[in-house]
């Protein structure tokens, strides 16, 4: 039963510092319900992946897939029997959007003054387990889109009129529902 299909492929995706220490932490089922369970499983995953070149780990019944970059550890949790193509592209896909957001600085101190970017990448990439994008470029465009909260006279002349054809866009797609 556990084995069969199912869009829920992602357990969780966590950025950990090079003491193994948690930056971000999303999990997406409750195979570690706890902080504390968590966490040892954060520092377990740490101990037996931050030597070595790989870049996939079988740990606790779980498939790990991870990358390392300057002081950060990046992870995609999925279940034993989970495809490590489909984590790897999560992977690669969150690591390739922060670095496209932080203009390839993707290091502790750029990560932490860019969190909500961070967030708003995961939230784009994974959602509750299933994943929905693993296109940087649509995970940069869509983050961008979302920091409406940025007042116009900060944003750039594309970013402008990338928002507005997207609010157009949107409307049109709206009424055109509504109308059927």
């Amino acid at each position: 039963k556990d084995t069969e299909p199912t869009l829920y492929t992602v357990k969780a995706v966590l950025i950990l510092d090079n003491d193994g220490e948690r930056l971000y932490a999303k999990y997406y089922d409750e195979t570690y319900p706890t902080v504390k369970e968590q966490k040892a499983f954060e520092k377990n995953i740490f101990n037996k992946t931050h030597r070595t070149d790989s870049e996939i780990a079988l740990l606790e019944g779980l498939t790990v897939v991870y990358k390392s970059n300057i002081d950060l550890y990046f992870y995609v949790i999925g279940s034993s029997h989970e495809n490590e193509l489909m984590l790897m592209s999560v992977l690669n896909c969150l690591f390739d959007s922060l670095s496209q957001m932080l203009r390839k600085n993707v290091e502790r101190r750029a990560l932490l003054e860019n969190m909500e970017g961070l967030f708003l990448a995961v939230d784009e990439i994974v959602d509750g387990g299933v994943i929905l994008e693993s296109d940087p470029q649509q995970v940069v465009y869509r983050v961008a889109l979302r920091g409406d909260d940025v007042p116009l006279t900060e944003q750039t002349v594309s970013q402008v009129i990338a928002l507005l054809i997207y609010e157009k866009i949107s409307y049109y797609l709206v009424n055109l529902t509504l109308t059927y």
